[in-house]
């Protein structure tokens, strides 16, 4: 997930439009704010998938302990020196 969150910053560079204008000698930078909002919801929906796996697993792998047979034979034969 920490990766995902580190991808965040490349792709809002995406959203990053750069012209250049060879006739006025000049370069214009300008920012979709839609692109942005975009590739954002989508890390964030890529994130919460990834959350959702983990969980699925962590509870099945619940389900898999609790559904083990597992006996246990305790002998408590306790003897004092009579004090």
């Amino acid at each position: 997930m920490t990766r995902i969150l580190l991808a965040l910053p490349i792709l809002l560079l995406g959203a990053c439009q750069v012209s250049k204008d060879d006739a006025n000698d000049s370069v214009t930078v300008q920012y979709n704010q839609d692109v942005a909002e975009n590739a954002a919801a989508d890390v964030g929906n890529a994130a919460e998938n990834i959350g959702g796996m983990i969980a699925n697993d962590v509870e099945k792998t619940a389900d898999k302990i609790q559904n083990t047979d597992v006996d246990v034979d305790v002998d408590a034969n306790v003897q004092t020196n009579g004090q």
